[in-house]
């Protein structure tokens, strides 16, 4: 059997002007600010993109997401799932995400998020592990200007 571990990182500011809503692993948060960015700017689903890059070696966010945000897609699901598209039968063993931001609090909607997660990665939700903090306030993440996410995937191929 074979097997691959991918890291994949994101972060982003916080935004007032932009006015969108706040979008975590595919699920809304309640917060006043939205993220910056081109797309909807949601930090989890950016970083399992980003694992999942460092697998296969197709760079999606960035020249690809860059292009479908132009079309006006710019729903993140959308960028992880031409990720996914990449595996070629690669099997999810594990996914562990840790995220790290003052605000929103995250932990009472970790169910939530691991159950949106596994839908998308069409994986159990057994296989998602999601831990946060807020970095003792010693990063710009800790101190509530915005939200920084690591993940570990585990993939494997018989």
């Amino acid at each position: 059997m074979n097997i691959k571990t991918g890291l994949g990182q994101d972060s982003h500011a916080f935004d007032s002007v932009n006015g969108k809503p706040l979008i975590l692993g595919g699920v809304e948060f309640d917060h006043p600010q939205g993220l910056r960015g081109n797309s909807d700017a949601d930090v989890i689903l950016h970083s399992l993109t980003n694992a999942i890059s460092s697998i296969t070696g197709q760079n999606i966010l960035g020249v690809k997401a860059d292009a479908l945000c132009q079309q006006g897609i710019i729903d993140s699901a959308e960028y992880l799932k031409l990720a996914l598209n990449d595996l070629n039968g690669w099997h999810i063993e594990h996914i562990a995400i840790s995220i790290e931001c003052l605000v929103p609090k995250i932990s009472p909607k970790i169910e939530v998020l691991k159950s949106n997660i596994a839908h998308l990665m069409n994986t159990n939700i057994a296989n998602v592990g999601i831990t946060a903090t807020t970095g003792e306030g010693l990063t710009a993440f800790g101190r509530g200007e915005g939200i920084q996410v690591f993940s570990i995937i585990t993939v494997s191929k018989a």
